[in-house]
């Protein structure tokens, strides 16, 4: 990622998002931020770091908030560099209470947090793709997380698919874009990570946001040889992970 590079960061208005964002502006990238929540308190924070920064309000579950979100800043910047798709429902078991099992949960909430999760990073991927295959340069960069049904325990399901799902689509369109040199990845944050808005005792057992150093900053670097690979970060490099 060169300084001036322009990348739209999912799910900005806190957490993850929010804090990749962050690390980006101290990089001297030009930043969209989108989120359904309110996007002031980040657009400022980074404007304060030196940011050129526009802020597009959209449901990621929308196709056509996400298509005028991806104009807006089409007309904005002019191009877009690099996407991350972080917009998510979260299983924060650590503060949160537990969603239901299967048997017992309502299709309605299934379909809010595949929709969510996995629908979006399709939709945003969807309409900055041929931004991207104009100018045959870009990287998008996919979130994981834990999946596995010994540690998530009960309530983890929906969360768990959407998850595995977005890894398997992220290796097909690597492929379906490895010509065209636009490199698709997915990392894993490594940790359960306590946001802004856990509770203080939480924040105090779990590592927070920044425990992702410049993540995000070498997953927008990546080479093509890594596309279609789930990546973490260990030793302050990107490792592939099996």
């Amino acid at each position: 990622m060169r300084t001036g590079h322009v990348v739209a960061v999912t799910g900005a208005a806190k957490g993850i998002g929010r804090y990749a964002a962050q690390t980006l502006a101290r990089e001297g990238a030009r930043l969209a931020v989108s989120d359904i929540e309110p996007l002031d308190k980040v657009s400022a924070e980074l404007q304060d770091l030196g940011a050129d920064v526009v802020a597009v309000n959209a449901d990621v579950r929308d196709e056509n908030q996400v298509k005028r979100a991806v104009a807006q800043i089409i007309e904005r910047f002019g191009r877009i560099d690099g996407l991350i798709n972080n917009a998510g429902i979260v299983t924060h078991f650590s503060w949160a209470p537990r969603w239901p099992r299967i048997r017992d949960m309502d299709k309605t909430f299934w379909d809010r947090v595949i929709e969510t999760n996995l629908g979006g990073t399709v939709l945003w991927t969807k309409h900055v793709l041929p931004h991207m295959e104009a100018r045959r340069a870009g990287h998008i960069v996919n979130l994981y997380g834990g999946t596995d049904p010994k540690q998530m325990g009960i309530g983890g399901c929906a969360y768990a698919v959407s998850k595995e799902a977005i890894r398997m689509f992220t290796r097909f369109v690597a492929e379906e874009e490895r010509e065209r040199n636009i490199c698709v990845v997915v990392v894993a944050p490594g940790a359960a990570i306590a946001t802004e808005d856990a509770p203080e005792e939480v924040r105090q057992r779990l590592p927070g946001p920044d425990y992702l150093e410049n993540l995000f900053v070498l997953a927008l670097q990546a080479d093509m040889e890594l596309s279609g690979q789930l990546l973490l970060l260990k030793e302050g490099r990107l490792t592939v992970v099996p």
